[in-house]
């Protein structure tokens, strides 16, 4: 079961959220928060799997909520936005999320994309993560801090296993790419995570198209 935490500050949207989360059998939600700082406070107390973030929220905004409850270990989190590619949704992923919905998103979608991260995958709708991927890595400030010498620990493998989640490839993807088992491909990502200090297989992404792998 995939335990949920639903953070949105309009309380209408916020209910249509949960309405279509619990329709799906592997799915829990354990809690609702209106706002950043009540989202932070859930996600300590019922430890949920996955956070559902609303970017946008009163007292707490969702890109500070994300690095909190990312940077405590609380959970992955998920973020939600009106907005198409801006700055909070840049601001998201800096903080360590594990990928960004669009609100227009459809329930088949949502409920899809929530088990996706819940696997590990963390790269959601990859036609819009690949070019979120573009834009974020093309910023000339990001780009200059990305040094080679970061990829001196990682083996062979995990040097090409960050090239192909650089692509915004799934770990089935990458494992028929290859050759290998899926579960082994999932080690070498959270292998690679640890030793570049990535919060999220999205900033590992971004890191790779940096590098230019």
């Amino acid at each position: 079961m995939i335990r949920v935490l639903v953070a949105e500050d309009q309380s209408a949207v916020r209910a249509g959220l949960v309405l279509i989360l619990r329709s799906a059998p592997d799915i829990e939600v354990v809690g609702e928060a209106g706002d950043g700082e009540q989202a932070v406070a859930l996600a300590r107390e019922l430890r949920p799997d996955l956070v559902l973030m609303d970017v946008q929220m009163p007292r707490l905004d969702g890109v500070s909520a994300t690095r909190q409850v990312v940077g405590e270990g609380l959970a992955d989190v998920l973020v939600l936005t009106t907005f198409d590619l801006d700055e909070y949704v840049f601001g998201a992923l800096r903080a360590g999320a594990a990928g960004f919905l669009l609100k227009n998103t459809d329930a088949k979608d949502l409920i899809a994309s929530v088990r996706t991260v819940a696997r590990g995958e963390g790269i959601v709708a990859p036609a819009v993560t690949r070019r979120l991927i573009a834009e974020f890595a093309a910023k000339p400030a990001r780009r200059a801090t990305a040094d080679p010498a970061v990829l001196d620990s990682l083996t062979r493998r995990e040097r090409e296993v960050l090239s192909c989640v650089g692509e915004g490839l799934s770990n089935a993807d990458i494992a028929a790419r290859l050759d290998m088992a899926e579960a082994t491909v999932k080690t070498h990502v959270s292998r690679l995570l640890g030793k570049l200090e990535l919060r999220s297989r999205v900033q590992a992404a971004v890191l790779a198209q940096e590098l230019g792998l």
